[in-house]
């Protein structure tokens, strides 16, 4: 049995936030086109973790998610080239952890999202998880 792996997805929550995934159950996570961002989702696999960060109003991580369907075509993307992941919400955060606070954590020193910020998808490390959980109290 593979170990779960552990990723970090960024959405402005005005376009799509978490409410939005609880509302809708399940969402497919499509329309990235960083070459960089798509070979994180094909490493996503069914049961990964995975942290859903509202950027934009917030900067925060808010709440956990999980890949329900592995990788995929992304149906929007005409040149075939991307993919998609589906995602279902699992539970939200007791507090939204700042990305200030982040920043401010050594423990957090070489968390991708920090250090490429452009990337909407990036891998965490069990660490990295585990860092992020204690600062939202859980």
């Amino acid at each position: 049995m593979a170990m779960t792996a552990y990723f970090l997805v960024k959405s402005e929550p005005e376009t799509y936030g978490y409410d939005d995934l609880e509302r809708d159950g399940a969402t497919v996570w499509d329309g990235v086109r960083n070459f960089t961002a798509r070979g994180h989702l094909n490493e996503m696999q069914v049961g990964d973790q995975v942290l859903f960060y509202h950027s934009g109003e917030g900067k925060a991580v808010v709440a956990i998610a999980a890949v329900s369907r592995a990788a995929f075509p992304d149906a929007s993307d005409e040149t075939g080239r991307f993919v998609a992941v589906e995602l279902k919400p699992v539970r939200r955060l007791k507090s939204p952890v700042g990305l200030a606070d982040m920043k401010a954590n050594p423990a957090l020193a070489d968390l991708k999202m920090i250090r490429q910020g452009r990337l909407s998808v990036s891998p965490v490390t069990a660490g990295e998880w585990a860092a992020i959980l204690k600062m939202a109290g859980e």
